[in-house]
């Protein structure tokens, strides 16, 4: 009796043949970057957040310095009434400038960890994987957001139990969780620029010291600005800590505010400061 004949192949099945072959001869192309971006930004926040999980301690210390311009700096001012608020009390107007500057305070130090792990080996690593440079420098200054929100949380908590009237409406939060994010993310990319120039730990922490204050101090978040003199309106004007200041207290405070342009410079910022860091990646890491 005679055998059967065999099924003849289809198609499909010697395309697929051919496709596994080329693979073997041809490795596949490496996913673009605009699709690694969100899974580099989701990593880098999800790092951040194991380390504030497992090491409360920078949490509490970093939490010491806001809570003592609250209760010192903002509840003797709200005394002797020195400043003009428009009827708000003083601690009231300070509470969202101590957010923004703690916020500044722990992205203005980030440059510090890429030098770490330039010097650990683990930036070469980083580099020669597929990731863009932009996607890496993006997910790091978005983790620092995200750092500096977890610190944000608790300076709005410590200016409730001191009896700041801020608002809990929920989109006017969400609201403030987006400045805080990117602010943060403009301000810790400032950082790992001036990492990417002077490719130094001990000369980033002086240039960061020597920037924080002017920063602070020439930006809305103490006094108003119809206050200040002709020259340091205009430096306040072009300050992002300004515009992350007066959208924080439009939200929170319900105070007018621009909160369309304050969104646009943070976020033309943050780019800016994306592009930067980015350029000089390559840098740092030689």
């Amino acid at each position: 009796m005679s055998e059967a004949p065999a099924a003849p192949r289809t198609a499909s099945a010697d395309r697929a043949r051919r496709e596994g072959i080329g693979l073997l001869v041809r490795p596949p192309e490496p996913r673009a970057g605009w699709r690694l971006l969100p899974a580099r930004v989701a990593a880098m926040c999800a790092v951040e957040l194991q380390k504030l999980r497992h090491d409360r301690t920078e949490l509490y210390t970093r939490a010491v310095q806001p809570a003592l311009w609250l209760l010192i700096f903002g509840q003797t001012f709200t005394r002797i009434r020195a400043i003009p608020t428009d009827g708000i009390p003083y601690i009231d107007y300070l509470a969202p400038g101590i957010i923004a500057q703690s916020a500044m305070f722990i992205a203005i130090f980030y440059g510090i960890q890429i030098i770490w792990e330039r010097d650990a080996g683990v930036l070469n690593k980083l580099l020669v994987t597929p990731t863009p440079r932009s996607a890496l420098i993006t997910g790091k200054a978005f983790a620092a957001g995200v750092k500096s929100l977890v610190q944000a949380v608790v300076v709005i908590v410590i200016a409730a139990l001191l009896g700041v009237a801020l608002t809990w409406n929920p989109l006017k939060l969400l609201g403030v969780a987006a400045v805080v994010v990117l602010g943060s993310a403009f301000f810790s990319c400032l950082s790992m620029t001036i990492a990417g120039i002077v490719l130094s730990r001990d000369r980033l922490m002086g240039i960061g010291q020597a920037i924080t204050m002017p920063l602070f101090f020439g930006s809305n978040a103490l006094y108003p600005v119809s206050i200040m003199p002709g020259w340091l309106q205009t430096i306040s004007k072009v300050n992002p800590l300004s515009h992350q200041v007066d959208a924080l207290r439009g939200l929170l405070l319900g105070t007018p505010a621009d909160l369309p342009a304050d969104f646009a410079v943070l976020g033309v910022a943050a780019a800016l400061g994306i592009a930067a860091a980015s350029s000089l990646l390559g840098r740092l890491a030689r």
